[in-house]
């Protein structure tokens, strides 16, 4: 299990690196970098299941504040999210955040599901 840790560390680590150029950099570098964070300390053994519950739990109300542009995605027929983001087209970015929120969720969850 410790290789599967140390690989998704260093996506998640990847996540947060490639933040630098968004407009709200701060807050995704720190999101995708604490859940790096958590699955390094896992590799080590020195996970901290309390501070993983408070990240997953951020996730999750970040990502509920974005769900109804989620559904909006939807039910505009599920265009095209990888295009440019451009002023007419909004929902591209907010749907790519929402769904950033949920694979940083699932990873914390992922984290919270492994034996102590």
């Amino acid at each position: 299990m410790k290789i599967a840790y140390w690989i998704l560390a260093t996506v998640f680590a990847l996540f947060a690196l490639v933040q630098y150029n968004d407009p709200d950099p701060v807050q995704w570098i720190l999101l995708y970098g604490g859940v790096a964070v958590h699955f390094a300390l896992a590799a080590l053994g020195r996970l901290n299941r309390t501070a993983v519950w408070i990240w997953l739990a951020a996730a999750v109300i970040w990502a509920a504040t974005l769900f109804p542009d989620f559904v909006n995605w939807i039910n505009m027929g599920e265009p095209s999210i990888v295009d440019t983001m451009k002023a007419e087209t909004p929902w591209v970015e907010l749907t790519r955040e929402f769904l950033g929120l949920v694979i940083a969720a699932l990873g914390c969850i992922f984290l919270l599901t492994r034996k102590r």
